[in-house]
């Protein structure tokens, strides 16, 4: 879908001989899948799809599919798809020969339920104490900032989950929301953004921004990639190793600490988020 919208000058000529399915095949299979979700897409904004405009336009796609599976590839293309084919089935080959190797669907849960029972609020309030008093022993951070970010004990409270609605689309879902508001790191968060906001957007002024829409963003961001794509950041901006009067290992440990007591309540069990950035 993404390749149509983008238009046809994007999509490249299928390779029909490589498949044991006919062209007809194929673009049955094709039309069928591209089609149901441009008609479904069509039924949650209540757009008719059974009117003549849609019937014609339907059409004119199984005619584009049928044109690009019969369409000759190039040869350069055609030299391509030769060689990533020669290269699936050694893969093929390999997986059968090795019954060491185990291929299963990744699990792309973005929370872990706490099977325990135990509320992780205590655990977390223990790990940001002891982090923290860490970076003050080792002078990373002052006394009074150590003041500032922590939580105080009589407003500590796990974060929980609840949804808003969104009433412009189909059905009214739910808009899940962690509410982390006295959370025990939520004031090492807001001291991190209160440090490096003012740099990004001074950084970030006179640049272009494209402004796309994803589905579950923050769970989707990688870990690792966030973290990498922070300390990249720290290291451009910083000056002698430092970001105002903290090193850059102080930051980037306060982030790991940030993403690692990411837990909260719901319907009387306890999560941990496992994936993601928020």
């Amino acid at each position: 879908m993404s390749m149509f919208i983008n238009g046809l000058k994007y999509i490249i000529p299928c390779q029909s001989q490589f498949s044991g399915k006919s062209i007809e095949q194929l673009v049955s299979e094709q039309y069928q899948s591209i089609s149901t979700t441009v008609k479904n897409c069509l039924k949650d904004h209540r757009i008719p799809a059974a009117n003549k405009r849609a019937e014609g336009t339907f059409q004119a796609l199984r005619c584009i599919l049928h044109e690009l599976q019969s369409k000759k590839l190039s040869r350069k293309l055609e030299k391509r798809a030769k060689r990533e084919y020669k290269i699936v089935q050694s893969i093929r080959r390999l997986l059968r020969d090795r019954s060491d190797i185990v291929i299963r669907r990744t699990d792309k849960k973005a929370y872990q339920e706490i099977t325990s029972g135990r509320c992780p609020l205590s655990d977390m309030l223990y790990a940001v104490q002891t982090s923290l008093s860490s970076l003050v022993a080792q002078k990373a951070l002052s006394f009074q900032q150590y003041s500032k970010i922590s939580q105080k004990l009589n407003k500590l409270e796990l974060g929980h989950y609840h949804g808003l609605p969104k009433p412009h689309k189909v059905g009214t879902p739910l808009r899940p929301i962690i509410a982390c508001i006295h959370a025990p790191t939520t004031l090492v968060s807001k001291f991190l953004n209160d440090l490096l906001a003012p740099i990004y957007l001074n950084v970030a002024r006179n640049k272009k921004f494209i402004i796309i829409d994803m589905t579950d963003l923050y769970t989707v961001i990688p870990r690792e990639g966030a973290l990498h794509t922070l300390m990249r950041f720290l290291e451009k901006n910083s000056h002698h190793g430092k970001i105002g009067t903290l090193s850059i290992d102080a930051i980037m440990r306060m982030a790991r600490l940030i993403l690692d007591t990411n837990y909260f309540a719901y319907n009387n069990k306890y999560y941990q988020q496992t994936r993601g950035g928020a």
